[in-house]
């Protein structure tokens, strides 16, 4: 889909992590790319995560909502109650290729930060509850209506309803109220309170998400990596110890010392650029498997690309590189890293900018490239281009 008068630096300087937007007039013709009885189709589907979420009448509270997780029988889906309820599936841009193009108007913003477009559907009604994400999203309008209302920044203390699976707001304050249309996107940065309800039947709404990793994951995740390559034997040393006055006393110079031993390893800015490379591109649903029965050979590659075939990503697979110096560049693919020079350096930038591409001619003569494209191949990252663009067939 083609965009139309949207001007993405200015977005970023004006309201990206800032403030939310009403974007209306975004494409150029909105289409919906998935219809609810498809959508329904995947939440009865094992590896797809799927909710329901749906009001309880029997509740003193009309906005009491229960959650249930699939995969659903085909039977649930066909027979739901006459209260509001909503459908949500996840990742669904991993499934039908149609999602996934949603993404690209939005590669303004790195690919390391994206992570899904979760879809849902809903009766009239139906809606989430107020509540507020850690992450920004594009709420794209889909099919049908729904009433959004955005309100107060919330953290870590904002009251939350007591639920065991929703994460509601004990007071929800909205400032801004819209009604969007098909093709109506509301961008909503991390922690303000917001709530959609559905209005009419057969709503359906794109949430494009984008992840934002914690201090402490990225702490606790770097610092496990750290930990299972330190060696038993690397510990303190304190020749030449002087007498203490005090034998109870930890002295500044034990401290300084042990502390030299945590950072030492901890400010190893390439080694943390490695982990960190490897970490955000690992899969978060590995078993979308594009891996080929029998594996590909270089010839047998080379001779297919020669004859202008493309590749396409996996769609559950992350790309990332991280730039060397004298050109050289880190390649990190689901969870594996690369080191590519010259034209393989060249072929991994190209890889990580498309989802879908032709390799150039000049570098299929390389064996570094060719070498590259077949692991890439074989660990079910890449693949050619299905004639038909179906996907699942090839999971």
């Amino acid at each position: 889909m083609q965009l139309k008068n949207f001007d993405s630096s200015a977005f970023l300087r004006d309201y990206w992590q800032k403030r939310p937007l009403l974007i209306r007039g975004f494409w150029d013709a909105w289409r919906n790319p998935l219809d609810p009885d498809e959508l329904a189709g995947l939440a009865c589907e094992d590896g797809v995560e799927s909710r329901l979420i749906s009001h309880t009448p029997e509740a003193q509270t009309p906005d009491a909502l229960k959650a249930e997780h699939g995969p659903f029988p085909e039977t649930r889906l066909r027979k739901l109650d006459k209260a509001p309820w909503t459908l949500l599936v996840q990742a669904v841009d991993h499934h039908v290729p149609e999602v996934a193009a949603l993404i690209e108007p939005f590669r303004f913003v790195p690919n390391w930060r994206i992570d899904d477009v979760m879809v849902s559907t809903a009766s009239h009604g139906g809606g989430v509850g107020a509540h507020f994400d850690h992450y920004d999203v594009f709420l794209v309008q889909g099919l049908g209506q729904r009433r959004w209302q955005v309100g107060q920044l919330c953290d870590e203390q904002t009251e939350l309803l007591p639920h065991d699976d929703l994460r509601l707001l004990a007071h929800f304050e909205p400032t801004d109220e819209w009604l969007l249309d098909p093709g109506d996107i509301l961008y909503v940065p991390p922690r303000y309170a917001h709530n959609g309800v559905a209005v009419g039947e057969d709503c359906m709404t794109y949430s494009i998400g984008f992840r934002a990793p914690s201090r402490a994951e990225l702490v606790g995740g770097w610092c496990d990596d750290l930990v299972a390559d330190l060696a038993d034997d690397d510990r303190y040393e304190d020749p030449g110890l002087p007498p203490q006055d005090n034998p109870g006393e930890i002295s500044a110079a034990a401290l300084a010392a042990l502390h030299a031993m945590v950072t030492e390893k901890l400010f190893d800015r390439q080694a943390f650029a490695d982990w960190f490379g490897k970490f955000t591109t690992t899969r978060k649903y590995p078993d979308i498997d594009w891996q080929p029965e029998v594996p590909m050979e270089l010839a047998e590659l080379r001779s297919l690309l020669a004859s202008g075939l493309s590749l396409i990503r996996n769609p559950a697979s992350r790309f990332s590189f991280i730039r060397g110096e004298a050109g050289a560049v880190k390649l990190y693919v689901d969870g594996e890293c690369f080191d590519c020079v010259g034209k393989t350096g060249r072929l991994a930038e190209q890889v990580c900018a498309r989802d879908l591409f032709a390799v150039d001619p000049g570098l299929i003569g390389s064996n570094s490239a060719m070498e590259l494209m077949v692991r890439l191949f074989n660990q079910g990252s890449l693949a050619f281009d299905p004639p038909t663009g179906d996907w699942e067939g090839m999971t």
